[in-house]
C-alpha cells in the first residue's frame, strides 16, 4: 500500500515537473518572438520536454517539424527555379 502511494506521488511530482518546466521554456520561447532570442529554438524545446508527458506536445512538435521541412523544402525549391531561371532575389 505504501509502495503504491509513494509511485503515485513520483509519477504526479514528475508530471508536474515537467509540465512547469516545458511550460517556462515554451513561455520563454514566446517571449523571445518579439524580444531578440532564439524562439525558433526554444519553443520545439519546450514542446520536446512537454512531449515527455503528454501525447498533445508530441503531436505539436511533430506538425512543427513537419511545417519547418516542408517550409525548407519549398525554399530550396523556388531557389533552384530561380538559378534554373538566372534570377535572383
Amino acid at each position: 500500500m505504501i509502495k503504491r502511494t509513494v509511485h503515485l506521488t513520483y509519477k504526479a511530482a514528475r508530471r508536474i515537473a515537467i509540465a512547469v518546466v516545458g511550460a517556462t521554456v515554451i513561455l520563454l520561447g514566446i517571449v523571445m518572438i518579439v524580444a531578440p532570442g532564439p524562439a525558433i529554438i526554444v519553443i520545439p524545446m519546450g514542446l520536446a520536454i512537454l512531449g515527455l508527458e503528454f501525447a498533445w506536445a508530441r503531436l505539436w512538435l511533430k506538425k512543427l517539424r513537419e511545417m519547418i521541412s516542408n517550409n525548407g523544402v519549398a525554399r530550396r525549391m523556388r531557389r533552384s527555379r530561380q538559378r534554373q531561371n538566372g534570377t535572383t532575389g
